[in-house]
């Protein structure tokens, strides 16, 4: 049975699907329309109402899909704010997956912001308050030995799953700690985007809530708060939870993925690392920026003819996401031909204590391989902050600009122009959200460098017209990415994520781009993501082949990939005669 598709025959499951691709449930009646991935509401045919108990239970007309998608898009229209239209589609995919899957995917560019980022971080801050139905698996620092029957009460055999999305909520979407509330909204969010942009099986994947507390004073003193009420457990509690998390998650799962997200910058790379030589684990807000802004940036280096090893690169922001960025340009750049400590030292990162200099105490295991030697910066200027932005552009005269910091603004006039004084087309992107904690807008980017800029942000920009010139802006969404990323995995059985797995990943991504235009978008639109996302598999298939990780033989990776992608479209249901 090809990757993506549920075993027939499932042990203690009350429907399974079949062979053929419907469903025979022994489930009857009201229980039937209460099962969102069976529910078809109005769309049951009169042979499955009768054979099912649902007669006299639902309206006598018999809908479409089609039908029911375009009532629920007025209705979703209706919706007075952003957050009451997160809200509706919740309830939506609460009572009925596939309308819920074909909506999404009908109206994806409008409703990836509602669904995930930036709305999604107003949902988890009334998670508890809004609490309706539980999604996936919450598990608790405090009951280590509760997370094997956690994942028993899914009834899932070891080859039924393909993708585990964790989140223990420590750095939700620039809204810091968010406890229970943001672990499950953050997991079940990224695993919407996986199915909705690259056909990822909505059956196959689990949301987990990682609890291990939270020091979020709001949430400890409100009494609605649905987790645990201390404070954030650390330290070697900690990461023996995690261990067994992983340990029960890969041994009962075999061929999942392990998928880390929004996780501490002193527990994100660290836990990676621990794990990504040994299982197949991937933690984008790390690997996936960085391939997104690799992507991006290999079609700037395209326009501006400066090759990769060329390149001198200043990172406002050396945090995870930063440092991860670091990472993956710097692979870039040891690919184009420079030695691994030659790549480094074309990487100037700053932090909230300036410049990062060898020297400081503060730095963390991960900033240390990037930090410049003191006899470097030997009277350079400091301010209270150490060795200023503003003077490092200056001295090192950058040809990228990269801002992950959240800092609204810090990409100032002075900056800017200063930098386009010395590079024919700076690369400048200001990648930080929202939109508030943004370093610098796309127009005033232009207006500073004479239109020169090549542009990409973390936020959705409309085009800008300037000189005659329409200039679409690249939003560097990860959504881009990690999605076919998860589907090459799928379909190859990766044993883990290889670095030459994401270099692939990039280049794809870039490789759907015609640059040569002027004003051209570094990275393709979001309209087509499902498109973007078979192709980023096929790549990484690919890869996974070449490095001898895939657990099956590819004879035709394009037919594969598609065959993987579940569809949201009604299958036909059966009762099973019990």
């Amino acid at each position: 049975m090809s990757p993506g598709k549920r075993k027939p025959d499932l042990p203690n499951l009350m429907f399974a699907e079949q062979p053929d691709g419907s469903f025979v449930t022994s489930l009857r009646g009201l229980a039937v329309l209460r099962e969102p991935l069976l529910n078809k509401g109005t769309a049951f045919s009169p042979r499955e109402r009768a054979e099912l108990g649902l007669e006299g239970l639902l309206p006598p007309a018999v809908e479409t899909l089609d039908e029911q998608v375009r009532r629920t898009y007025v209705q979703y229209r209706r919706q007075p704010t952003n957050l009451h239209k997160n809200v509706y589609l919740e309830a939506l995919r609460d009572r009925n997956e596939v309308l819920y899957y074909r909506l999404l995917s009908d109206h994806l560019r409008e409703m990836l912001p509602i669904v995930y980022d930036p709305t999604v971080a107003e949902a988890i801050r009334t998670y508890s308050h809004e609490y309706r139905r539980p999604r996936g698996v919450y598990l608790s620092i405090d009951d280590v030995d509760g997370i094997e029957r956690a994942f028993q009460s899914l009834q899932l055999g070891p080859d039924d799953v393909d993708l585990i999305v964790a989140s223990d909520a420590e750095e939700i979407l620039g809204i810091g700690d968010w406890g229970v509330g943001g672990g499950a909204g953050i997991a079940a969010g990224k695993l919407a985007v996986y199915t909705a942009a690259a056909g990822i099986d909505p059956a196959r994947g689990i949301p987990v809530a990682l609890d291990v507390g939270t020091d979020n004073e709001a949430l400890l003193n409100d009494p609605a708060y649905v987790g645990n009420r201390h404070s954030r457990v650390r330290g070697q509690r900690y990461d023996d939870f995690i261990d067994a998390y992983v340990t029960t998650a890969t041994r009962m799962f075999p061929g999942a993925m392990l998928h880390w997200e929004d996780f501490g910058p002193s527990n994100a790379r660290r836990i990676l690392e621990k794990y990504t030589g040994h299982i197949c684990t991937f933690n984008d807000d790390m690997q996936g920026t960085g391939a997104i802004v690799l992507a991006a940036m290999l079609s700037a280096v395209r326009v501006s003819a400066t090759p990769m090893r060329e390149q001198r690169i200043v990172i406002f922001g050396a945090g995870t996401a930063g440092i991860g960025n670091a990472d993956q340009l710097r692979e870039a750049m040891v690919r184009d031909g420079l030695d691994h400590d030659a790549a480094t030292r074309r990487i100037w990162p700053i932090d909230k204590q300036g410049l990062l200099i060898d020297d400081m105490t503060d730095l963390r295991d991960y900033q240390q391989p990037y930090a410049r030697p003191r006899d470097e910066v030997a009277g350079w200027p400091r301010d209270e902050h150490g060795i200023s932005l503003a003077e490092v552009v200056k001295r090192v005269k950058p040809t990228m600009l990269l801002g992950t910091s959240t800092v609204h603004g810090a990409f100032t006039e002075e900056i800017v122009r200063s930098m386009a004084a010395h590079v024919e087309r700076p690369i400048i992107f200001p990648i930080s959200n929202p939109t508030e904690r943004i370093e610098a807008m796309p127009g005033d980017l232009l207006r500073w460098s004479d239109g020169r800029a090549l542009i990409a942000t973390g936020i959705p920009v409309e085009p800008i017209t300037r000189d005659a010139v329409t200039y679409v802006i690249a939003q560097a969404n990860n959504a881009l990415l990690y999605p076919g990323l998860g589907l090459g995995v799928v379909v190859s059985r990766a044993r883990r994520v290889s670095p030459g797995m994401l270099q692939a990943a990039a280049e794809a991504v870039a490789g759907l781009v015609d640059v040569s235009a002027k004003g051209a978008s570094l990275l393709p639109q979001v309209d087509n993501l499902r498109e973007v996302s078979a192709t980023v598999a096929v790549a990484v298939a690919n890869r996974a082949a070449e490095e001898h990780l895939a657990r099956t033989t590819l004879r035709d990776t394009v037919q594969q990939v598609h065959d993987a992608m579940w569809q949201p479209a009604y299958r036909t249901v059966r009762g099973n005669g019990r």
